[in-house]
């Protein structure tokens, strides 16, 4: 992957706001109001001007992190792609009116995920009644060869989406039918509307070890050359917030 690639098109801009959305509460979003605040409060910290040679390292930083976690995650890929088939439309009336909904695929072999338990990371592929995939932890939703990364689950999720993995285990795959009105209701736009139903289909990880460590490398990475292509210091932002 070369830089020309990594710059941001409208289709990656939509991607980024989609994440943002997607992780309620997240670190991710958090950054974006104290960038806003600090340009205003603290202009030292922040530039408007672009240095190409910080955005060509961390194009590169990310490429060589983006190309390590993809072959760090073949194995879980595999299993998971197998599954892939089961991404298929389904009916948006009887999705909203049937509440949560699961059906596991496979029977994970590690620790059972509780209520309210958020300390985990996920693989996921998330679409719409009509089959179109909204995101998903994919290099390519159309032809997906390797994962490009993993959800944090702490970082703050939707209502349906937690109250669907309780009672799965680490290591498991599971299908969850979440109505509109526990996913993202009339607040915002999703699947041509508000209040959609939407599916997931889920494989939990532990949040520890290579996998945790090298994710968290690479989200930091992603924002660090995302925030630079705007002239901005992630890592002066990131410092003032803590």
């Amino acid at each position: 992957m070369d830089e020309k690639e990594l710059r941001t098109s409208p289709k990656q801009r939509l991607f980024i706001i989609l994440i943002a959305i997607f992780m309620v509460g997240s670190i991710i979003a958090s950054y974006a109001a104290i960038v806003i605040s600090g340009a205003q409060g603290n202009a030292s910290s922040t530039t408007n001007e672009v240095d190409e040679a910080k955005v060509a390292e961390y194009s590169e930083t990310y490429s060589q992190l983006a190309a390590e976690f993809s072959a760090a995650t073949q194995d879980d890929f595999n299993k998971f792609i197998q599954y892939k088939s089961n991404v298929i439309a389904y009916n948006e009336t009887a999705a909203n009116a049937d509440g949560v909904q699961t059906e596991d695929l496979v029977a994970g072999t590690g620790r059972e995920i509780g209520e309210n338990d958020s300390d985990y990371l996920a693989y996921y592929v998330g679409w719409c009644a009509d089959e179109s995939i909204f995101d998903s932890s994919y290099n390519d939703n159309s032809n997906p060869t390797a994962f490009a990364k993993i959800l944090n689950a702490s970082l703050g999720m939707i209502e349906g989406w937690n109250l669907g993995v309780e009672g799965m285990r680490i290591d498991g795959i599971r299908i969850i039918t979440v109505p509109g009105e526990l996913a993202y209701g009339d607040q915002m736009e999703i699947c041509g509307g508000t209040n959609k139903p939407l599916k997931f289909m889920i494989m939990p990880k532990e949040k520890s070890g290579e996998l945790y460590d090298l994710s968290t490398k690479l989200d930091e990475a992603y924002m660090r050359y995302q925030y630079a292509l705007y002239g901005i210091d992630y890592d002066s932002v990131k410092a003032n917030s803590e």
